[in-house]
């Protein structure tokens, strides 16, 4: 995420290109030195010595999720510098050998129609956690698909992933119609970063597949969230139409997957959840951010911007960061203004090849429609 957002840094003249092109190469440095396991990188890194750092006892390996985030942001910036400058187009090209190596068939452990998560040097296939949906981990499955070496096939994304079609629902609340599942059943869609990590490149405008259309669901996934906090059913302090938004964060105990639902629900606001929906809900996203700064600022906004989670119900405003909540508001606020983003990682030839492989289309019409619409608003709201 951080990777992306350097390119937006650069865009819109916070830092200068040659700044971003610098930062982006060590970045790149580091990580071609880093532990890697089958190609894949560990959810954890020691940043003096690229070591994994165990994130619990049997996850001391390959991490294949946080490895698909770090090369959905890498291949954004491939793009970016491909047409540079020839150190830009250097640094292009070895991203383009991390991208290569990465072994996403490995990670079907042995050629199950299904991704694992984790693979351990030491404990092997122990944690045995298959990656079904819905949730976060679609980008896995599309760039696992799209990979020019170490490839999937189909049969993988609608037998695992998909579930063989048990991913499909068709549910409505508060007006509001889901057509994605997680095996759990969600019933007001999970947590709001399924919203955001896999689409911070991933373009949902007009994007469709056998089982969902992209845009209704993540837009209708945020307006339920919302509408959840309006109704605020636990009478929580502080909830309504300019304080909602729930997903996981920092809590009153240590971390949780805050979303609706009276047993999800800690009464705990993370600022990131409205407003990485920035794309989704422009005046509502709005809204909140100004109710956070304008009403809760003082407690709530430091040095790095908002703080990752507050809750007026237990007077509990830690100055806390999480960089990983950062990430996705300043990537679809900038989505929001220019799609500058979302361009330049749809633009990877490798990525159309491989949406086609698994069945998506985008309608060009509805994503012309899309984009204007956005266009209005963000004339109408910042006028």
């Amino acid at each position: 995420f951080g990777v992306m957002i350097i390119v937006a840094g650069i865009e819109r003249g916070y830092i200068t290109r040659l700044q971003g092109y610098e930062r982006i190469k060590q970045i790149v440095d580091f990580l071609e030195k880093a532990d890697r396991f089958h190609g894949a990188w560990p959810h954890w890194l020691n940043g003096e010595t690229g070591k994994v750092k165990p994130f619990s006892e049997k996850d001391d390996g390959a991490d294949l999720v946080e490895t698909a985030y770090m090369i959905q942001g890498l291949l954004t910036a491939r793009q970016y510098f491909s047409d540079g400058s020839s150190n830009e187009k250097e640094l292009a090209s070895r991203i383009d050998g991390l991208w290569r190596e990465v072994e996403w068939d490995w990670f079907t452990h042995g050629g199950e129609k299904v991704l694992y998560w984790h693979w351990s040097p030491r404990y092997g296939w122990e944690m045995n956690f298959p990656v079904e949906g819905y949730n976060e981990c679609l980008i896995m499955y599309i760039l696992a698909a799209s990979s020019p070496t170490h490839p999937i096939d189909a049969e993988a994304y609608h037998k695992g992933w998909a579930r063989n079609g048990k991913i499909k629902i068709s549910h409505n609340i508060y007006g509001y119609s889901l057509n994605l599942k997680h095996n759990g059943a969600e019933l007001y869609g999970g947590p709001l970063f399924w919203s955001h990590y896999s689409y911070l490149g991933l373009d949902p405008r007009g994007l469709k597949d056998a089982y969902a259309d992209y845009w209704e669901h993540n837009k209708n996934h945020t307006l339920i969230n919302r509408q959840w906090c309006i109704e605020n059913p636990m009478n929580y302090k502080g909830y309504g139409e300019q304080c909602w938004g729930l997903t996981s964060s920092y809590s009153i105990s240590g971390y949780a997957g805050h979303a609706p639902g009276r047993d999800r629900d800690k009464g705990v606001i993370s600022p990131t959840a409205a407003l990485s929906s920035i794309p989704y809900t422009p005046e509502y996203s709005l809204d909140a951010m100004k109710n956070f700064y304008y009403q809760l600022g003082p407690r709530l906004f430091g040095e790095y911007g908002f703080y990752d989670a507050f809750s007026e119900q237990h007077n509990w405003f830690p100055e806390w960061y999480l960089a990983i909540d950062q990430g996705p508001v300043v990537v679809m606020i900038e989505n929001f203004r220019s799609g500058l983003l979302w361009d330049l990682f749809m633009s990877c030839p490798e990525i159309s090849q491989g949406l086609k492989k698994l069945g998506f289309t985008v309608d060009q019409q509805k994503k012309d429609k899309i984009i204007q619409d956005i266009q209005h608003q963000y004339n109408f709201l910042f006028r």
